[in-house]
């Protein structure tokens, strides 16, 4: 059977409220050959209480200041020893405990395994799939239109990643999956969920530092003309889905 092992990643930041479902969702997997990191920025609203619960059934735990998100993902990832990575951050789940186990059942050594995402409200209400419907077959492409896969729900072989972009403050993911995935042969879909995720992270919040960021990584991998096209059929689609929903609640 072909059972790799899996670097499960979790970045807290005093979020008491969340953790346990994320850390529950990754220790009940029935897939055994899981490492699974805790990187915690130095919580101190109970966050640290939570995983001190759990902390023997984890491969490694720090807590400690980080410089934002991506620095604390770095960190993650030089302690991974993993064949494959995932990022699971507090809030969000593996979808159901079998995910894992039926991803590396799909197809043995692939270098992207990815599927898709259900969201989630802050009362944990289902909001069903991403707007974002994850392409039949993924190449480094497609994101050309908008990030098709959440980060969530991509699992990369770490012989292919990069350390995060720090000069990214709230889109370096995005980058990050355009350049293991420039370098991948073998990406195989899920054609399934695979990933629960909480909405309203960071870039919600601070939605316009993070669509520059994003025109600017993608004007560095598909060209600066290309983009700006690319862009506009972004608002136009992006005015269709509105338009249309709009009249489906009326």
């Amino acid at each position: 059977m072909f059972q790799p092992k899996l670097s499960v990643i979790t970045i807290v930041y005093n979020n008491v409220r969340d953790i346990e479902r994320t850390v529950l969702s990754v220790l009940n997997q029935t897939y055994p050959n899981i490492e699974y990191l805790i990187i915690d920025g130095a919580s101190n609203d109970g966050t640290l209480d939570v995983l001190k619960k759990y902390e023997i059934r984890f491969s490694k735990m720090i807590s400690e200041k980080d410089k934002g998100i991506y620095d604390a993902m770095n960190k993650g990832l030089a302690l991974a020893s993993g064949d494959y990575v995932l990022f699971m951050n507090s809030g969000d789940e593996i979808y159901a405990p079998d995910t894992v186990e039926r991803i590396f059942s799909l197809s043995p050594d692939a270098d992207i395994y990815y599927g898709e995402t259900e969201m989630y409200d802050e009362d944990w209400n289902s909001l069903g799939r991403r707007r974002h419907q994850v392409p039949e077959h993924f190449t480094w492409k497609d994101f050309k239109y908008g990030m098709s896969i959440s980060h969530q729900a991509i699992y990369i072989r770490k012989s292919l990643t990069e350390s995060y972009d720090l000069n990214y403050k709230l889109s370096s993911d995005i980058d990050w999956i355009i350049k293991a995935a420039k370098k991948a042969r073998k990406i195989v879909n899920a054609r399934m969920y695979v990933a629960k995720y909480l909405v309203g992270g960071m870039s919600k919040k601070r939605h316009r530092q993070s669509l520059i960021e994003r025109f600017h990584i993608f004007s560095k991998h598909y060209g600066l003309i290309p983009n700006l096209f690319n862009h506009a059929v972004i608002a136009g689609k992006l005015g269709f889905y509105y338009l249309k929903h709009r009249k489906t609640n009326d």
